[in-house]
């Protein structure tokens, strides 16, 4: 266990030398931290409760600890059955690329025409909707519709246009393609207003704005992407505290922008 893990253990009244649970352990971090509690975090703590390294965790613990941690981040989560998919796809992140753009106004097209007027807005969001970010070659699009929660209104339209629902979870729902089908796109679906789509398009719009950031993004993922190649949900979970901390320096951004605007 490293030693940063080591003392934000001791800062929640758990003794990283000594715990008989690492469920637990891992709970009193997510209940202090919120999401900065990751699920490498989880890793470690179950695999320092084994006396084994965290490379040799099997492949059926580590979905549970996934789904564990996954299902304390995103409340009422739950997988949709028969939405999965048979091939495996290692983590690639690859230079920005300019047909992203005309990519993503194909989906876009295709989503409007299925979806009519329930789709109230679709935005490019994720890295692919930032020029010059590397990332992972999936464009990412949300859906904006009144009511995220009549399911009916949309879900068919959207699985229409070749996606499945895959989860939902509170305000949210995500659709990939399942099978076989070719891993290109996935869709977000939220309310209006949500505090989903905020966050996203905050930090969409900073690194578009921000060199600096961008780059230490950029360079940060093709490292993660290397280290979890295998693990597309610790790759994710391993950018959190660049990105929560991004977050922070967007909202002042947004703070002074808004003021010198008004």
């Amino acid at each position: 266990m490293d030693s940063q893990l080591a003392e934000r253990l001791r800062s929640v009244g758990v003794d990283p030398t000594s715990f008989a649970d690492p469920g637990e352990a891992w709970r009193r971090l997510h209940d202090a931290e919120g999401t900065r509690a990751t699920l490498l975090d989880r890793y470690a703590l179950e695999a320092a409760a084994r006396g084994i390294a965290v490379d040799d965790l099997e492949d059926e613990v580590r979905a549970r600890l996934t789904f564990e941690v996954v299902s304390a981040h995103f409340p009422g989560f739950e997988l949709i059955v028969g939405s999965d998919r048979t091939t495996r796809e290692p983590v690639v992140v690859v230079p920005y690329d300019p047909s992203w753009r005309d990519r993503f106004a194909s989906w876009q097209d295709r989503l409007g025409a299925e979806l009519g007027a329930a789709a109230l807005d679709i935005e490019h969001i994720g890295s692919t909707a930032v020029p010059g970010l590397a990332a992972k070659p999936v464009i990412d699009i949300h859906v904006t519709v009144a009511d995220v929660e009549d399911e009916p209104a949309y879900v068919p339209a959207i699985e229409r246009s070749g996606v499945a629902l895959r989860s939902r979870d509170a305000g949210h729902r995500y659709f990939r393609p399942a099978g076989d089908r070719p891993r290109e796109v996935q869709v977000h679906v939220s309310d209006a207003g949500s505090e989903w789509l905020a966050g996203h398009l905050l930090l969409r719009d900073y690194l578009r704005a921000d060199e600096k950031t961008r780059e230490a993004y950029g360079s940060l993922k093709l490292e993660l992407a290397a280290q979890f190649r295998d693990d597309r949900i610790a790759y994710n979970e391993a950018k959190t505290a660049f990105i929560l901390d991004a977050l922070d320096r967007a909202r002042e951004w947004q703070r002074i922008g808004s003021g010198a605007r008004s």
